[in-house]
């Protein structure tokens, strides 16, 4: 037996094993800190994330939850790694404060086609003739959806540090609608879940929502409720917020897109490649928002909810586990 080319033929043989482990597993021994905020339906996304990021060989910890602006000046400093939710172009300002494109890498659109604005119950739009916000510049019309008793339309509006809150405070002043319009602000989940009771039980409502989210599984546009326009576009971006098709609510169409670590993604070209590629439907975020409505909204649910999404898509799934391994090479 040639003991010299038996050893050499397993040492290259254990060199092959050890570079197709590294194709395989680019990730291995690097760990990953996923954040999001403290929205649950948010959760979703991120984990959908951190099982590509496993299937890569990452060691992904638990996510951490912060307000999104602490976020993004953890995210910069390289105590978290990447966030799922960057509402792009809502948190442009937040974005740009924590050091903008110097600090973070960002390509692609996870999500597409976010939209967001006012929302009137359809009876009473159809009663009153309501179909814009400027409408409540008339005190009569304020008065229908006065819940406390000052003459002023109480809108259910934007949590506090979410970024849409500066765009409703903006138009309020625009549109001159301070005297007609109490902004009423408190945790978002509370607010709504009261907007719906009184729904419910028939009286008039007015309120501010996103997509994706479950509200409008609930109260579906068309249907129960309808969207207002604005009179004109005007908001702190100073961009102009009409639609393709004419219409105006007021807020651009907005994306989610995945953030992380410019230092970090430059040195793991894998992980970048799959913050770059992956999508995920509006449709499915919504879907998924309504099974935590309904009650499925522990973390053992939602990791439930991404396996059998994975599963139901797995060819897509491992389409990008594929192309990300390939931009490690």
């Amino acid at each position: 037996m040639n003991i010299k080319l038996t050893l050499t033929t397993a040492l290259l043989a254990g060199s092959l094993g050890t570079v197709a482990m590294a194709q395989s597993m680019p990730g291995a021994g690097v760990t990953v800190q996923p954040i999001q905020s403290p929205i649950a339906e948010e959760t979703f996304q991120t984990m959908l994330i951190n099982e590509a990021l496993r299937a890569l060989g990452y060691d992904v910890q638990p996510i951490q939850e912060v307000d999104y602006s602490a976020g993004y000046t953890s995210i910069a400093n390289g105590d978290a790694t990447f966030m799922a939710v960057n509402w792009y172009p809502l948190h442009n300002t937040m974005y740009a404060n924590a050091g903008g494109d110097n600090e973070f890498y960002r390509s692609g659109h996870y999500i597409s086609g976010a939209a967001q604005g006012y929302l009137v119950d359809k009876a009473s739009a159809d009663k009153y003739g309501i179909d814009n916000l400027g409408d409540f510049k008339d005190p009569d019309i304020a008065k229908v959806f006065d819940t406390d008793g000052d003459g002023k339309a109480d809108l259910t509006g934007c949590q506090a540090g979410w970024g849409c809150e500066g765009v409703i405070e903006h138009q309020l002043d625009a549109f001159e609608l301070r005297d007609t319009i109490s902004h009423k602000q408190g945790q978002y989940a509370a607010i709504i879940s009261d907007t719906i009771t009184r729904y419910k039980e028939g009286e008039p409502i007015f309120y501010y929502t996103w997509t994706p989210y479950w509200v409008s599984g609930i109260l579906v546009p068309g249907r129960d409720v309808v969207w207002l326009e604005v009179p004109f576009s005007a908001n702190p971006n100073n961009s102009d917020t009409e639609l393709p098709n004419g219409r105006n609510y007021g807020f651009e169409i907005n994306s989610e897109r995945i953030v992380a670590n410019k230092e970090w993604a430059a040195a793991n070209p894998a992980a970048a490649k799959l913050f770059e590629i992956m999508t995920l439907s509006v449709n499915d975020v919504s879907a998924e928002n309504m099974k935590i409505r309904q009650g499925e909204d522990s973390q053992r649910d939602i990791m439930a909810h991404t396996q059998a999404w994975i599963e139901n898509h797995r060819a897509t799934f491992d389409g990008w586990l594929e192309q990300a391994r390939a931009a490690a090479e």
